[in-house]
């Protein structure tokens, strides 16, 4: 829409629960989840810092250093975290986070992505961007959701697409991250798609699409291709 002369600036991200049929989505607090996410996304610093490989900030010695940065980037409101428990018997299974968030021009980013190992590759892993997706549009009422990854983080950037964000190109030289250049990859979704995009998520979720042994029936893209877009 070109005249956008009544559009008044829209509200943060408010401190929601949101439950769907596999996940619940629930605002970070360290003192509630500092210590189940770090085992959810590995429970080692090996295997934290492998799984957050692409992330920029440097690498984490323990526990306590994980639990200071979230805590610091929430504490200075450029974050606001959500974490992920399976809606069965409520394991932490892993985090996103809104970044960039920018009310006067409604838009705002999903980053800080971490999946861990008990919600790859199942219906918690793309019901949670559903739910939070949602609350940006839905909710919110902003204009552009945004994601971008590291531009040789080939895993997130099939996630992107798979789940409905648009191309838009690589910012090269975006930032040096521990020590080395960070090309940026950078995705999106506007509020008119939204629509589209939000059907397809809740046909693909429906329990109908998924056999008696939990494979999907029809995959996300076949459903927004049928759909048109």
């Amino acid at each position: 829409m070109s005249d956008l002369s009544a559009f008044a600036p829209r509200l943060r991200p408010q401190p929601v629960h949101q439950r769907g049929l596999y996940v619940t989505v629930e605002p970070y607090e360290e003192g509630s989840h500092g210590a189940a996410l770090w085992e959810a996304l590995g429970g080692s610093a090996e295997a934290v810092n492998g799984l957050l490989r692409f992330f920029p900030q440097p690498d984490f010695s323990g526990p306590a250093d994980f639990y200071a940065w979230l805590d610091q980037q929430n504490a200075s409101g450029n974050w606001v975290t959500r974490v992920f428990r399976t809606a069965g018997d409520g394991t932490v299974v892993g985090m996103a986070s809104y970044m960039r968030i920018d009310e006067n021009n409604g838009s705002i980013e999903v980053g800080a992505v971490a999946h861990g190992p008990a919600m790859q590759r199942s219906p918690i892993a793309t019901e949670v961007h559903y739910l939070m997706a949602r609350h940006v549009f839905d909710d919110l009422g902003y204009r552009r959701y945004e994601w971008k990854c590291h531009s040789e983080n080939a895993p997130s950037r099939a996630s992107a697409e798979r789940l409905g964000f648009s191309f838009e190109g690589i910012f090269r030289n975006h930032m040096v991250a521990k020590g080395k250049n960070r090309d940026t990859a950078w995705f999106s979704m506007i509020d008119c798609e939204w629509p589209t995009i939000r059907a397809a998520f809740e046909a693909w979720l429906a329990p109908a699409n998924f056999d008696a042994d939990g494979r999907q029936v029809r995959d996300l893209r076949a459903i927004r291709r049928a759909s048109g877009q």
